[in-house]
């Protein structure tokens, strides 16, 4: 069976490029990463990608008079590279939904939140702002629904009395980086079932059936599963 090749879709610094190409090199992603995809010719995400020898494409939104026109050239350069899958890894443009329908089922993105709550921007300040205990990141499915596509994996951390938002970004990126490659290599083993709004990941192990944060108990619990670790 040919391995999955994935084409990557990036806006910035490619972080969580950088980790699925890890991933890739260790033996943990189950696919390989042909082609990244740029929105913007100054992201240190197409640096990354060149140091790996991976094909780059910059498809810049304002070379276009509109979103119809960016989107079919976005589209022709995920063609040209044969995808089984596709991966937002901080894509920031919105795509409009005969793009996402035309890539229905074999499109993830990664968002910094739990979501359903928070979508969109400055998750983490909002979540600081709410006052949660409990904060993380989201794989899901991309549909027309923004940030409400079906959800694949959920990483969370306990959100720390000192945390601002650089402290409590940086610490859920790490949850991103395992989280994401998870992902990737459960749909390229062909584990991942899509039910409606739900996605069963079959072999999944069983999560614990409760998790308080804070802990009643004992102070050190909360830490002790901070941040999450996934295989």
């Amino acid at each position: 069976m040919a391995i999955p090749r994935i084409t990557v879709l990036v806006s910035g610094r490619g972080s969580n490029l950088g980790a699925l190409i890890d991933a890739e090199r260790q033996g943990r992603l189950g696919g390989t990463v042909a082609a990244v995809l740029c929105d913007r010719a100054d992201a240190a995400a197409l640096a990354i990608a060149a140091e790996q020898g991976i094909a780059t494409q910059v498809i810049e939104h304002r070379a276009f008079a509109n979103r119809d026109a960016f989107e079919a050239a976005l589209a022709a350069a995920i063609d040209a590279s044969e995808p089984d899958l596709i991966v937002l890894a901080g894509f920031m443009r919105v795509l409009g939904a005969a793009f996402v329908a035309r890539y229905a089922g074999r499109m993830l993105n990664i968002h910094p939140s739990l979501l359903p709550s928070y979508p969109g921007l400055d998750t983490h300040k909002r979540a600081l702002a709410d006052g949660v205990r409990v904060h993380g990141c989201t794989v899901h499915f991309v549909t027309a629904d923004v940030d409400h596509g079906p959800i694949v994996m959920q990483g969370a951390i306990a959100v720390h009395d000192e945390d601002d938002e650089s402290t409590l970004a940086a610490r859920v990126l790490t949850v991103e980086h395992k989280l994401l490659a998870a992902a990737v290599r459960a749909f390229c083993e062909r584990r991942l079932v899509i039910a409606g709004r739900r996605v069963r990941v079959k072999g999944e192990a069983v999560p614990p059936a409760a998790l308080v944060v804070p802990s009643p108990f004992a102070p050190t619990i909360p830490r002790a599963v901070d941040p999450c670790d996934f295989p």
